[in-house]
């Protein structure tokens, strides 16, 4: 049943590798099973609002997740965003939950939860990941990091900032109010609105550094033996079937969803849909 103690989230500070500070965002009781939610490259943890909100009204125990860089947690002093760097910081999170967690990652935070739950199976009881596979296609990843990197001043107000998001994702439904932007932006003392994420993470060599990644995730897939399941958006840029049926040969007990109508943010534009499916997935678990 809904009550306020479980849509309305207490907020956390995470501490990932060397003390960064990491802000969190918990919802429903502490003694449920713990799902920790990770967003995907720049997003925020509010991404995942309303799938947390769901889940804790169904008994769950979920966490969500500002990566280092992105909201509300620290920015890397030393520009540090390496996979490496930022699979540690999930890693000491986890170490400060009660017990191992379900991970639900979207994108780059699906990564991050693969890698994860296949050489630290200890932490981890199940894997969800949301429209990334190991085989993540080059074209669609830099078309959302040369969006990403589009308005490096920001902009003059939200109205500016929904017209570029609706041009780069027609797919997404408009904001019936601006509360989605302000989840996504910040806005500097001289009025702009800014990406509520560390410039330096989309720095460099970003088509080597998806490389690398799929690389790392490819390596790691056979490793997985957890209860593991793929949300992939009909419509998305980043995995094509091809990729699935590859992740399904590595991982034989994979359980695949194609949601239509959704693209690679699946949970923004078929929210609904994608947390029903979850849902179904997390009551074949097996109880601790």
């Amino acid at each position: 049943m809904t009550n306020a103690s479980n849509i309305t989230p207490k907020h956390l500070t995470l501490l990932g590798k060397n003390q960064i500070k990491l802000k969190a965002d918990s919802f429903g009781t502490d003694d449920a099973p713990t799902i920790l939610l990770l967003h995907g490259g720049g997003q925020t943890r509010q991404s995942w609002q309303d799938t947390a909100q769901t889940l804790a009204t169904h008994g769950y125990h979920a966490i969500s997740i500002d990566l280092r860089g992105h909201g509300e947690s620290d920015w890397a002093s030393d520009g540090n965003y390496q996979f490496e760097s930022m699979l540690d910081d999930i890693a000491a999170c986890c170490k400060q939950l009660a017990g191992p967690a379900i991970l639900v990652g979207a994108s780059i935070g699906g990564a991050l939860s693969l890698l994860l739950a296949a050489h630290t199976p200890e932490l981890c009881r199940a894997l969800v990941l949301v429209d990334v596979s190991p085989s993540i296609d080059i074209s669609g990843a830099q078309g959302i990091v040369d969006f990403m990197r589009a308005h490096p001043d920001g902009f003059a107000n939200l109205e500016e900032a929904e017209i570029s998001i609706a041009k780069y994702n027609p797919n997404r439904a408009q904001q019936a109010s601006q509360a989605g932007l302000r989840r996504v932006l910040r806005q500097r003392t001289d009025g702009r609105w800014i990406w509520h994420w560390d410039p330096q993470f989309i720095s460099g060599d970003w088509q080597g550094k998806v490389a690398e990644l799929s690389a790392l995730m490819q390596s790691a897939a056979p490793k997985i033996s957890q209860p593991s399941l793929l949300i992939r958006g009909q419509l998305s840029t980043i995995v094509s079937m091809a990729s699935v049926d590859e992740l399904k040969r590595d991982i034989p007990h994979l359980k695949f969803v194609d949601i239509a109508g959704a693209g690679h943010m699946v949970a923004g534009h078929r929210n609904d849909i994608a947390s029903q499916a979850l849902l179904t997935f997390l009551e074949e678990i097996p109880s601790q």
